[in-house]
């Protein structure tokens, strides 16, 4: 079992301690005086941002689907050409930084769409103000991914006229953050700490089963395992996989299939989860369940990713890697 004294020593730059905050920094967000951003007529809204900021996105794309607002995530230099009047294009760039969505920004002297920007400042808030588009300056907490939790309910905050999302489910969803904290932070570090319990038993290459509806979950516990514990990882929606991945297993190798299922998923991705499983007993292989919470689709999403960013600090630490430097980032950064 990690002790406190091993987190510090190897997380030199003290991420751990951000996550610790996790749910006051989302209560405090939520809670800012931010100006609302109210337009009438939106069909469509674009959340463009790459990483953490791209997750904002995937995040919002799953809170929308059953509503009649169409969601695009842009996770690159491109608008979609189905962008028009109106359209809301919301551009996340926790560093203020990141080119790709500055690119996306450009697009406001030539569409008639509406533009709205959040970043920590950088370069996009200089260009925010010199092209009159709504910006938003959120506080950054150590790094964009360890500011997730502060961007995103900044976001529901700031387009709360826009997306239907009930004051009772933001709220449901920062008092499970407040209870989640109690087991999974640095202060409980023993056998009852399920982040913990993930980090120590990923050992090889994870392979990530979702259902389409924690997607979201899925593709950021991908992201923060490779910028934390710097470990490859794979994910695939079970039902396509379903169809041909799971015919990989057919041959030994070095991977471990993690299950992330919803407490409520629907009956036939039930039906699959149990096959699945079945299939690989059947083979000898020892997989891992991951289990949503109950209650809204926020609920499901900010819990899980709570839980697997921590799993995914814990892991690094495990394995004596300091979970902050991305110097491979770097390396590309440096020459675009």
């Amino acid at each position: 079992m990690l002790n406190i004294d091993d987190v510090k020593s190897i997380d030199s730059y003290n991420m751990y301690q951000v996550y610790d905050r996790w749910p006051q920094i989302a209560t405090d967000n939520f809670s800012t005086n931010f100006s609302k951003v109210d337009i009438k007529n939106i069909d469509h809204i674009v959340f463009a941002g790459m990483g953490g900021s791209g997750t904002i996105g995937d995040i919002f794309a799953s809170i929308l689907s059953k509503t009649d607002i169409h969601v695009s995530v842009v996770k690159g230099y491109l608008l979609p050409k189905t962008v028009d009047d109106n359209t809301l294009v919301v551009s996340t760039s926790i560093s203020g930084n990141t080119l790709e969505t500055i690119s996306i920004l450009k697009n406001v002297e030539k569409l008639n769409a509406e533009f709205v920007a959040l970043s920590s400042g950088g370069i996009m808030e200089k260009f925010c103000i010199d092209k009159s588009i709504k910006y938003y300056k959120i506080k950054e907490e150590h790094s964009p991914r360890a500011s997730f939790v502060g961007f995103l309910y900044s976001t529901l905050n700031i387009l709360e006229q826009i997306i239907p999302v009930k004051k009772t489910d933001v709220s449901e969803s920062i008092q499970s953050l407040f209870n989640l904290q109690k087991i999974i932070s640095s202060k409980n570090l023993n056998k009852t700490n399920e982040a913990l319990q993930i980090a120590e038993w990923i050992k090889e290459i994870p392979m990530v089963y979702y259902p389409w509806g924690l997607q979201s979950a899925a593709i950021r516990f991908k992201n923060s395992m490779q910028e934390n514990a710097k470990m490859h990882v794979m994910t695939e929606d079970v039902i396509e996989a379903s169809h041909n991945g799971i015919v990989a297993w057919n041959k030994p190798k070095n991977i471990q299939p993690i299950l992330i299922q919803g407490k409520d998923d629907y009956v036939k991705t039930k039906e699959r989860w149990k096959i699945i499983k079945e299939f690989f007993s059947e083979k000898g292989i020892p997989y891992k369940e991951i289990f949503s919470q109950e209650g809204g689709v926020l609920n499901k999403l900010v819990c899980l990713i709570y839980l697997l960013d921590y799993a995914s600090i814990y892991n690094a630490i495990i394995s004596k890697t300091d979970p902050t430097p991305i110097n491979s980032i770097d390396f590309i950064k440096k020459r675009l």
